[in-house]
């Protein structure tokens, strides 16, 4: 979808650097950039820097940078168009777990339209956008980081690195942490229920999974409002 967005507003001057949040890393990702036949930047991100650095706490999100490397708005949801998933229809052979899902699924609120309508403006008119913000309204939109924010951030990364170097069960406890510390993170939960389980559903290693944690702050609320 986003190789669309760059053929369409690369005359523009704006290009498109698509990061996959994957502790997994190539073999993980890469299948899914394949697939996806992407000519602009794909990139990798294992060690989940980026979401560090921008304060990323759920998938996708996008940040508007400038070519002077400013931050012109911070991440906030971010899809090129309606995804298919909000449509799909429930099927009579569908087990329980799966209509679940695909009823709470439909639920989310995706400002698509939206958002390409604000990044096509911005791709036209540059810093003159009346959506492109300033560095203190930039400030203003960004996430602080508290004490337990960055201290859920030391423990994922532990996590991970204990992941990484074969050490799975050691890795466990750092996750917990960092579910508990930053319960809003998603990308923390996500990860953490794709290594027991790829579709992050029940599993008797995290106190959560997608549908329960998503259930408990309501559909709705998954991916915030879009303040343009």
């Amino acid at each position: 979808m986003w190789q669309e967005v760059r053929e369409e507003l690369e005359p523009y001057g704006l290009e498109v650097v698509t990061v996959a949040l994957d502790t997994g890393g190539i073999s993980a990702a890469a299948p899914w950039i394949e697939r996806a036949g992407a000519r602009h930047p794909s990139l990798i991100d294992a060690a989940h820097v980026v979401d560090a650095l921008f304060g990323i706490v759920n998938v996708p999100s996008g940040v508007w940078i400038d070519e002077c490397g400013m931050i012109v708005r911070p991440p906030e949801t971010a899809y090129p168009r309606r995804p298919a998933f909000l449509d799909r229809e429930v099927k009579p052979d569908d087990p329980p777990h799966v209509r679940e899902r695909v009823l709470e699924i439909r639920k989310l609120r995706i400002d698509a339209d939206l958002y390409m309508h604000a990044l096509r403006d911005w791709a036209v008119h540059g810093a003159h956008s009346r959506y492109a913000l300033s560095p203190q309204e930039v400030i203003e939109r960004g996430r602080p980081r508290s004490v337990e924010d960055a201290t859920a951030a030391a423990h994922f990364e532990l996590g991970q690195h204990l992941f990484r170097t074969g050490r799975e069960a050691a890795a466990v406890p750092h996750f917990r942490a960092a579910h508990r510390l930053q319960p809003d993170n998603w990308t923390y939960k996500r990860q953490a229920w794709s290594f027991v389980d790829p579709t992050q559903g029940p599993n008797d290693v995290y106190d959560g999974d997608w549908l329960t944690d998503l259930r408990k702050i309501g559909a709705e609320n998954y991916y915030p409002r879009l303040h343009l």
